[in-house]
């Protein structure tokens, strides 16, 4: 007869990668493009190429930034961006373990639902004979 092991969620048999999101790992790691951003903003808006695109070499992963009125500080929100989106995707989420209520909470919602009960029953008209 053989043994079974638990299995344990955190154990992957294929880890995911993880990625620095350090600005100068970030910097490395990227490509950096520029284009002209699109809206409202006039003359500097459609002669300059304000926009930035950054690509995540490693993961594929691409951000973009078109907001401001520099290409300077597109790029810092381009770079936070990026770095805020990576570590959404390395962050490993616990499965939940499913617990079964005790016997004090399930009484107590019994007796919340009597009490709702017993309101409800005396909102209603009398019956008449």
């Amino acid at each position: 007869m053989t043994e079974t092991q638990p299995i344990d969620p955190t154990d992957d048999a294929s880890p995911r990668p993880t990625y620095p999101t350090d600005r100068a790992s970030l910097e490395r790691a990227c490509e950096m493009r520029f284009f002209r951003g699109t809206g409202p903003g006039g003359q500097n808006r459609n002669k300059v190429e304000t926009g930035v695109r950054l690509t995540h070499r490693p993961s594929g992963l691409v951000v973009t930034a078109e907001e401001h009125r520099t290409q300077r500080a597109n790029r810092e929100a381009a770079f936070e961006r990026m770095a805020t989106r990576l570590e959404e995707m390395q962050r490993v989420e616990t499965p939940r373990v499913p617990t079964r209520p005790s016997a004090g909470s399930r009484e107590r919602r019994l007796e919340g639902k009597r009490r709702a009960s017993t309101i409800k029953r005396l909102r209603t008209a009398p019956l008449e004979e």
